[in-house]
């Protein structure tokens, strides 16, 4: 080998011992020039850091147990909360229920063995609305009155859906087999009254009254008036009339009595004047007032009589 090698190899020895003397020395504890730095929270920082984890530890306990009891006290299930359940058909309420804001259902029904019941301290409203939002029908019931607003108002039975009571702006149909009015002072009408039939209840008596004014019936095939199992009776204050423009007024009974007529005198002797007058003789006067006089052999009626002249 040359000299030249001898000397690179000599040169790297060198360069290794030197690198690992400098990596010796490094590596060596220096104590006079260390400094040591805490690691952690220490001091009222630490007490302050446990203070706040208690307390969230302590909110958190508290948050859980209110959960739990308002769980508990609302009575939340799988199914609703309280009285409130839904179900597959909509929601169902249990027991009292209180509405404090508008409540929009498209049906409200109760259960089969219980009616449904609407109460309010006030009254109990039900309106009706059309597309636009106006009103087209209302229902109110208050403690003094029970108010229908709209078109027409009908009452329908439960089997047949037929007509019972209906009401609007031009007529009241009233269509049940009968009308029972069980006041002391039975039905009073303002106006006309078109029926055609009035019967009163068995074993009662049946009045037409008018206390202030005349009573009139009218019919263009007639007038009917039949009392099957008592009497008939028409009394007035002043005067009765019965007339027929175009036929005839027919009485047909066993008997027929005309009472409280005034009785006119007639005597042909003074021997038949003094007897008792048993039979009398119907006599009528040229303005149609009747009055009886004693029968005699012939007709004692005379136009002159003094009851034709002062009637």
């Amino acid at each position: 080998m040359d000299r030249s090698t001898n000397l690179d190899i000599e040169e790297l020895k060198m360069t290794r011992e030197q690198y690992i003397l400098a990596t010796q020395q490094n590596s060596l504890p220096r104590a006079e020039n260390a400094q040591l730095y805490p690691v952690g929270i220490y001091g009222w920082r630490k007490r302050c850091l446990y203070f706040f984890v208690l307390l969230l530890l302590v909110t958190m306990i508290v948050n859980l147990a209110m959960t739990i009891w308002i769980l508990k006290v609302m009575n939340f299930t799988v199914d609703g909360m309280g009285n409130l359940r839904v179900t597959k058909k909509g929601i169902r309420l249990e027991g009292v229920s209180e509405f404090l804001l508008p409540l929009y259902v498209k049906e409200i029904h109760s259960r089969k063995d219980s009616p449904l019941v609407l109460q309010s301290d006030r009254n109990v409203t039900v309106n009706a609305r059309n597309h636009m939002g106006q009103l087209t029908g209302q229902l109110t019931v208050g403690a003094d009155a029970v108010e229908a607003q709209c078109k027409r108002f009908e009452v329908r039975a439960n089997e047949d859906g037929r007509v019972l009571f209906s009401a609007d702006e031009d007529e009241i149909t009233i269509g049940a087999e009968k009308l029972k009015v069980t006041g002391t002072e039975g039905a009073v009408f303002g106006h006309s009254v078109e029926t055609p039939h009035i019967r009163a209840e068995p074993f009662q008596d049946l009045r037409l009254e008018s206390p202030t004014r005349s009573l009139i019936m009218e019919a263009p095939r007639g007038v009917q008036v039949s009392a099957a199992a008592g009497d008939f009776k028409a009394t007035c204050r002043k005067e009765l009339h019965l007339q027929s423009t175009e036929g005839e007024i027919f009485l047909n009974a066993d008997t027929i009595r005309l009472g409280n007529l005034p009785t006119g005198s007639f005597s042909s002797s003074p021997s038949s004047s003094n007897a008792q007058q048993t039979v009398y003789e119907l006599c009528v006067c040229p303005n149609g007032k009747l009055y009886l006089s004693p029968a005699g052999v012939g007709s004692t009626c005379q136009s002159s009589s003094n009851i034709c002249l002062w009637s």
